[in-house]
């Protein structure tokens, strides 16, 4: 039921002896052989379980042949988590980072490892989740992310980590042109919601941290209390923005019961599952804590759909490519073309559902 890690894939192994020498200057109190082994679920980043005698460390590295490098940020990533370690218990503590690519490739960095639950498609049967545990699940998700954006930046020590102004316009700029450097096929829908993103930018609804990639599968579970977050992961993307940039991410993972059914079986959580929140209910929850007016919520989660959407894409460029061999990426085009469908009809319903 804990989160487990598998065999390392082809292709994407550590060269050990030098990650050994390296360990040896970062973090020289730890003794013993090391051993490496890959969790395997996750479509972007790479993450390591490493066993260093009675130690477990987790290491992070961005992908074998990545275009975005600003995706796989392992800096900002290390920078994030080193400010709120401190001051936000879900954060992993960080131990040490490596910029220097002579040592695996690629810059990377090591934390802690937090044991727990990742759900993914399902819900273990032996947590016992009955559908109001899975509601109170999905609304303590709603909680952290609210918590989240309630932090005090300048406390944080991470004033300068982004430019809050004129976020929403960069972002949506900036995930069209990536669109249109990974593009292997045409989209019609895809290019259609860039366009309607331009013409339909909203002003800013304020600045908060945003992590830009908060879903379950990105958070750690008590197994004894499967309502209670005892990590947030994937800290890379994290930068100072609308807060509803943030929120619209969310629901656009969030796949429904009543959605595409190839959506549905990407599933980043148990979101289809008896009891689970729709995304309506989400941003009802995140409106009662926060405050935060969401009148104009199916913006963002349209930009949401065109930002998965690329980042589908870029997956399916690098296997098209052939920087990986992992053949779960073989059909991710057909995806992309699902949520531009998706898009298309929310925005021809006017309305989030």
């Amino acid at each position: 039921m804990i989160d487990e890690p598998a065999l390392v894939r082809s292709g994407e192994q550590l060269d050990l002896d030098k990650l050994n020498a390296w360990l040896a200057g970062a973090l020289p109190e730890l003794a013993g052989a090391l051993e490496c082994a890959q969790f395997p679920s996750g479509y972007s980043n790479l993450t390591y379980l490493l066993r260093k005698g009675d130690t477990e460390l987790v290491l992070r590295r961005g992908p074998f042949g990545a275009q975005v490098r600003s995706g796989h940020d392992m800096d900002r990533e290390f920078r994030v988590l080193s400010a709120l370690a401190p001051i936000y218990p879900p954060a992993p503590r960080p131990l040490g980072q490596c910029n220097d690519i002579e040592v695996l490739g690629a810059p990377f960095y090591v934390m802690e490892r937090r044991r727990g639950v990742i759900l993914r498609k399902t819900v273990p049967a032996e947590l016992g989740v009955t559908p109001a545990i899975l509601r109170s699940m999905c609304g303590s998700l709603v909680d952290q992310l609210a918590a989240l954006h309630a932090l005090d930046v300048a406390a944080a020590g991470l004033s300068e980590l982004g430019k809050p102004d004129g976020y929403v316009r960069r972002q949506v700029e900036g995930w069209i042109a990536r669109w249109e450097q990974a593009k292997t096929d045409d989209v019609p829908d895809i290019d259609a919601l860039g366009r309607w993103l331009v013409a339909n930018m909203p002003a800013e609804s304020g600045a908060t941290l945003v992590h830009n990639d908060y879903k379950f599968d990105n958070v750690v579970l008590d197994p004894a209390d499967p309502t209670r977050i005892v990590a947030v992961l994937d800290w890379e993307m994290c930068t100072l923005g609308d807060p509803l940039m943030d929120l619209g991410t969310t629901l656009g993972y969030w796949a429904q019961a009543d959605d595409d059914r190839a959506w549905q079986a990407m599933a980043f959580g148990p979101t289809m599952a008896p009891g689970a929140m729709r995304r309506t209910e989400l941003v009802e929850r995140y409106a009662q804590r926060t405050g935060r007016d969401v009148s104009n919520i199916l913006y963002y989660y349209a930009f949401a759909l065109l930002k998965i959407a690329v980042i589908v894409q870029q997956i399916y460029f690098r296997y098209r490519k052939g920087f990986t061999q992992d053949e779960r990426f073989a059909s991710l085009d057909r995806v992309v073309v699902v949520l531009g469908r998706a898009a298309t009809t929310a925005l021809q319903h006017d309305r989030l559902r």
